[in-house]
């Protein structure tokens, strides 16, 4: 619900509609999004090399594993990378990150839960569980 001061605001610096009609959908202010992508145009050729870097990586022991620095060395040194360490390690960042699940969601059916501790005593139909003695 709109107060007097929101009216107030709307007509004091004249807001379009469109500008009124988002006002009334979110409760706050939704943000800027990107309607395309940021282009890349130095690193975006070489994208599938980092790609097979980083699959080779996944099978690869743990310790012999790519650093971000180390991949933007082999570009540099092997494809002739001429942008910043800054884009590759960003890149690198995001794609080890879609590779992880960071959650595991749960979904349990009417009635039934799933707990890791406690103990709890359920009085069903106004009437004790039989054995505490309680009236």
């Amino acid at each position: 619900m709109f107060v007097v001061q929101v009216y107030a605001a709307v007509r004091q610096f004249v807001l379009s509609r469109e500008t009124i009609t988002k006002m009334g959908r979110f409760s706050l202010p939704p943000g800027y999004t990107r309607s395309k992508p940021v282009e890349k145009p130095k690193l975006g050729p070489l994208l599938p090399v980092i790609a097979a870097i980083l699959d080779a990586d996944r099978i690869a022991p743990v310790k012999q594993r790519h650093t971000a620095k180390r991949t933007f060395e082999r570009l540099r040194d092997e494809h002739g990378y001429a942008g910043g360490y800054t884009v590759v390690k960003d890149h690198v960042r995001i794609c080890r990150a879609q590779g992880q699940e960071t959650f595991v969601p749960l979904a349990h059916p009417p009635g039934h839960a799933q707990v890791d501790f406690g103990e709890a005593v359920a009085t069903i139909g106004g009437g004790s569980p039989p054995g505490l003695g309680l009236t």
